[in-house]
């Protein structure tokens, strides 16, 4: 486990304007989307992968103001949003054109600034990853969170069963109101016992990591997939292999800030099928941003602190321009 302290740290201060390189394009950022990757990298636990930028920020909203010169297809003034590497936080970001996505119909610019960095870690892990097939059983640990409010709508969506872990009453509730079947709650209820009678989880989508290891696979169905996207519970668990064996089961880990910019299991290839897959259920309106909070960027520390304290549903915002 580890503490996270340090948001007084934050502080807005000026810097250069980024240059965007042949293949990217400039955004002037309307809203950044906080995520707990921000949290860890403040507290030096998650560094920015090599050339990315040190400020932080994985996904933002805003305007095109100039183009790369080997872009096309995009135009100066659009409207977008984008799953970013680092560097959201500000009022202008370069990002490459491949990691940008259209605002989707009936989704306001502020929030579609919660949607990039969710929607592309559904997509990669539950549908990419593990496969998950209309009927299956998914279970999502952090039901009530940004990546597991959009999880839960999306696997709906999808024709899966979703069951949820969430800590009380009233996050329970909101993740009952997006679709989610069956509802745990983890401050007294054992997930492994919740689930036995309805033949255990074919896909799970993990962010607490070693401490959830050995009941993760016990409750895992024949067949099943663990998919593994956070450590909040630890770095190291004990797997039993005996029990994988028999279940037929797989344990998958990814990151998504990590991958390359191109090529087999890029940002610009989760970004493609993110776009194909679920942006059409956004613009029906099966699937909404739950957005929690909004805070000023130069409140940046006050909406870490929203995130750290377990209580919100949902995306947090930061309004920037």
């Amino acid at each position: 486990m580890y503490a996270i302290t340090g948001s007084e740290l934050l502080e807005l201060t000026e810097v250069p304007d980024p240059v965007p390189a042949p293949d990217e394009v400039l955004v002037r950022v309307s809203t950044a989307g906080v995520n707990r990757a921000d949290v860890l990298q403040r507290a030096g636990l998650y560094p920015p992968p090599p050339g990315a930028s040190e400020i932080l920020g994985l996904e933002v909203s805003g305007h095109i103001e100039a183009l790369g010169s080997q872009v096309a297809g995009w135009t100066v003034g659009e409207p977008v949003c984008a799953l970013l590497s680092g560097g959201g936080y500000a009022e202008k970001v370069a990002v490459p054109a491949s990691q940008l996505l259209p605002i989707p119909d009936g989704v306001s610019l502020r929030d579609a600034a919660g949607l990039p960095e969710v929607a592309c870690t559904v997509m990669s892990n539950v549908f990419g990853a593990a496969e998950l097939q209309p009927g299956e059983l998914l279970l999502i640990h952090g039901g009530s969170s940004g990546v597991g409010t959009h999880a839960i709508q999306v696997a709906k969506a999808f024709g899966a069963r979703v069951a949820v872990t969430a800590r009380n009453p009233e996050k329970l509730a909101r993740c009952a109101e997006l679709g989610a079947d069956l509802l745990i709650d983890y401050s007294y209820e054992d997930f492994v016992a919740a689930l036995s009678p309805h033949g255990g989880a074919d896909v799970i989508l993990d962010v607490v990591g070693a401490d959830y290891l050995p009941r993760n696979i016990d409750v895992l169905a024949v067949g099943g997939r663990l998919v593994v996207i956070g450590l909040q519970g630890g770095r190291k668990g004990e797997l039993d292999l005996g029990k994988l064996l028999g279940k037929r089961g797989a344990v998958l880990g990814t990151t998504l800030r990590a991958r390359p910019t191109y090529g087999l299991g890029s940002k610009a290839e989760v970004v493609s099928s993110t776009r194909e897959g679920t942006w059409p259920m956004i613009s029906s309106g099966a699937v909404k941003p739950v957005i929690d909070s909004v805070y000023p960027l130069a409140e940046a520390g006050a909406a870490h602190d929203r995130m750290t304290s377990g209580g919100s549903v949902g995306k947090i915002l930061l309004e920037v321009g």
